[in-house]
């Protein structure tokens, strides 16, 4: 089908699918969420002990044979483990089977920071030990980035766009963001897009921790997550996926499907600034906050909620602060601001896939999750960053944000259905 140029169609969220730190599953993950529970613990992965950060958000209790074959699970990197085994849920929630006659209008976006790491270290490894020879034929498969959307159209039957952004930690609400205009202007019905990592690995530890930019706090791990508090040192790396399905709202209908909430809005800027950091003032994420308010064409007197960034960096936290301020003005500190990070850690190019699901979840549950570890507060964050306990609210329109090294940034506004 076609659109005209000036025709855009309103999108819909009709299923989510989840694989975090805290839990295997939307419901799972959730109840811990609400409950302010810490996913956070000594890595198990590997020998952790000589490494400055010792500590990460681990998935538990996942097995990949539940969603694919092991036969596949052989074959593919831990993200995409975790990719297909939320897109397999998040199908189920929507109720969607792709059919022949529908394959072709329906597209996989996902997001990722570092792709198959794991497995690129694995068979240096090899190589350095055995020789080529002993590498193996699925290596290359498995470690680019594009395998996530790759194997969920091989696995579902997905014909229509698929494709793979990797904007570091902005990855997944790009993902997202750029499925949502892919429907919005009639290039698909329906997406498959969120973000998947799994990069606990030892370099990938060493190279943050060369940045310095990891939590040292080793003997308290599940406080080593502090977004906005005093005491922050650094974030924690985490691992999960985070899955949407979107539809057009006329298709969503037309099949009678649950609508669980509304794409409005999407920004996505550059801060021209630095490799790692953003500017002091924030400006890169302002205009991305602006921006995806504008796209939604409402004011930014209309937002509830505010799903942070909020990684638990000194200077992340500080400049997402002073962002929000130059663009909600004098509701700066009026609106409720939290970080999921706080108990999640860091899914890099996972992370914008799973606060997105969270999002949905607060606007139907009418609950804001905590960030949890506040206890003194800092004098540059003053905003209302729902501290340690989740809080209730009825809820219409909510702001996910995503910033990435390279000074990317992306940002999505969710609202609920009516």
């Amino acid at each position: 089908m076609s659109i005209s140029k000036t025709e855009k169609r309103r999108v819909v969220v009709t299923g989510i699918g989840l694989v975090s730190p805290l839990g295997v599953g939307v419901d799972e993950s959730w109840k811990n969420i609400v409950a302010g529970r810490s996913g956070i613990g000594p890595v198990t992965k590997f020998d952790a002990s000589g490494y400055p950060c010792r500590i990460a958000a681990e998935v538990k209790g996942f097995n990949p044979s539940d969603f694919m074959p092991p036969k596949m699970v052989r074959r593919l990197d831990p993200f995409v483990h975790l990719a297909v085994a939320a897109t397999r849920m998040a199908l189920d929630d929507a109720g969607l089977e792709i059919t022949d006659d529908m394959a072709d209008r329906v597209g996989i976006y996902t997001g990722c920071g570092l792709g198959g790491l794991g497995t690129i270290e694995h068979y240096r490894d090899i190589l350095v030990q055995k020789g080529p020879k002993r590498v193996s034929p699925f290596f290359i498969p498995m470690a680019i980035p594009n395998m996530a959307s790759g194997h969920i159209s091989i696995m579902f039957g997905a014909k229509g766009p698929n494709l793979v952004v990797c904007t570091a930690c902005a990855a997944g609400t790009h993902a997202i963001g750029e499925a949502f205009k892919l429907v919005q202007w009639g290039v698909a019905d329906v997406m498959i897009c969120g973000g998947s990592e799994s990069v606990i690995t030892p370099l990938a530890l060493s190279g943050f921790s060369a940045l310095k930019a990891l939590s040292l706090r080793n003997d308290q791990p599940e406080k080593a997550s502090r977004p906005f508090e005093r005491d922050r040192d650094g974030f924690i790396i985490g691992e999960g996926s985070g899955i949407l399905i979107i539809e057009s709202l006329e298709h969503a209908q037309t099949r009678g499907a649950r609508i669980r909430g509304e794409i409005k809005g999407y920004g996505l800027t550059g801060d021209a600034y630095h490799m790692t950091a953003p500017p002091d003032d924030g400006e890169g994420a302002a205009r991305c906050m602006a921006m995806a308010l504008e796209d939604a064409g409402i004011t930014y007197r209309e937002i509830d909620y505010i799903n942070a960034h909020g990684t638990s960096t000194p200077l992340n936290d500080s400049c997402e602060t002073k962002a929000i301020k130059t663009v909600f003005k004098e509701r700066a500190r009026q609106i409720p601001v939290s970080s999921t990070k706080s108990m999640t850690g860091h899914l890099l190019g996972g992370a914008g896939g799973i606060e997105a699901v969270f999002c949905i979840k607060a606007l139907e549950d009418g609950i804001m999750p905590p960030t949890i570890n506040y206890e003194n507060p800092d004098p540059g964050c003053d905003l209302d960053y729902v501290p340690n306990k989740a809080r209730k609210k009825d809820l219409t329109t909510v702001m996910s944000n995503s910033f990435g090294f390279g000074g990317t940034n992306a940002v999505l506004i969710f609202r609920k259905f009516s």
